[in-house]
């Protein structure tokens, strides 16, 4: 099991903020943001987002996240997996499913799939937290899910108190992120996951409200602008195509997406530019790749998603191949 820098996403931010980008993002370090306490009113360092891609999991890979967040308030986005995290530092405020919440040190948070959401700081005091970001087969098989229920595991709550949890996630996290041992990281977190759907798992998702359809029409309008990423349709030619208004387009997506059309388009413009820094193509290369204007209008909304620039993202993946590579 080796460790590659990599990431999908962010726990969640307010919807105080449209993406401020404030503070540097940097991806060096290796210690645990957060785990020493409060600073007691202390000045905190600049913010600071920390991603590591774990090969060797089930088969496939897992991304996790340590990050302290001082001003930074991520834009409205989604994740194709849970993202699974604790707050050890602070309090954070995030909107989720229509609601306003906040997690204390010592919450458990839980986004699941698809699940549109934000996240930031609560107070100038800002917090700090870690995260992972298993896929639904993985939460499903590692906790047994998988066998006599349909569909992934929900959990109606997405702020959980449950000290014994947090304590034996942030152990999991630790282990992975360090990789000295894969065994024991691995059984740390199917431990944790297991844990989690056995005690706060429910059967049965609940629909979003919103018209009939909704749903389906976000799917269609998602999967055309995916289709068409570098030169998407304008509103009217997408509404058009589906025999909607603009307004009747617009209310169906945001109901079920949890954003706008514009705001979907660019979190998923960032998640293919990630695939290519990966691949080791510059940021000055890649934004054109994916339909942004230049390297700085793909730097602004990879800093809102992700929390890191496109350059210190590359540089990271690249520093971790080249270690992986010498060993």
């Amino acid at each position: 099991m080796t460790g590659t820098a990599g990431g999908s996403g962010t726990s969640s931010p307010p919807d105080g903020g449209t993406g401020g980008t404030g503070g540097t993002g940097g991806t060096g370090g290796t210690g645990d943001t957060g785990d020493t306490g409060g600073s007691g009113g202390a000045v905190r360092p600049p913010d600071r987002a920390v991603w590591t891609r774990v090969d060797g999991i089930q088969g496939a890979s897992l991304d996790l996240l340590n990050a302290r967040i001082g001003t930074r308030h991520y834009a409205p986005h989604a994740h194709d997996e849970f993202a699974i995290g604790v707050c050890v530092d602070g309090l954070e405020t995030m909107r989720y499913r229509g609601e306003r919440l906040y997690s204390a040190a010592g919450s458990v948070v839980v986004i699941e799939p698809g699940e549109a959401h934000t996240g930031g700081p609560a107070d100038q005091d800002g917090f700090a937290y870690l995260c992972l970001y298993p896929t639904a087969e993985l939460v499903g098989a590692a906790s047994g899910w998988d066998r006599g229920n349909r569909g992934a595991p929900h959990f109606g709550e997405p702020i959980i108190d449950d000290p014994g949890l947090a304590r034996v996630l942030r152990l999991a996290h630790r282990s992975l992120r360090l990789g000295d041992d894969p065994l024991e990281g691995e059984s740390r977190l199917l431990g944790v996951l297991g844990t989690l759907v056995r005690r706060h798992a429910v059967r049965g998702g609940q629909e979003e409200p919103g018209p009939p359809g909704s749903s389906g029409i976000a799917r269609a309008v998602a999967s055309r602008l995916s289709d068409e990423l570098v030169s998407p349709p304008t509103l009217a030619e997408v509404a058009a195509g589906l025999g909607m208004s603009r307004y009747q387009l617009l209310r169906a997506f945001r109901d079920s997406m949890g954003m706008p059309p514009y705001a979907w388009l660019a979190q998923h413009r960032v998640a293919r530019a990630r695939t290519l820094l990966d691949a080791g193509h510059r940021p000055a290369d890649v934004a054109p790749l994916v339909g942004f204007a230049d390297q700085a209008h793909l730097t602004r909304w990879f800093r809102r998603v992700l929390g890191v620039t496109p350059g210190a993202y590359r540089n990271s993946v690249q520093d971790r191949a080249r270690r992986r590579t010498a060993s």
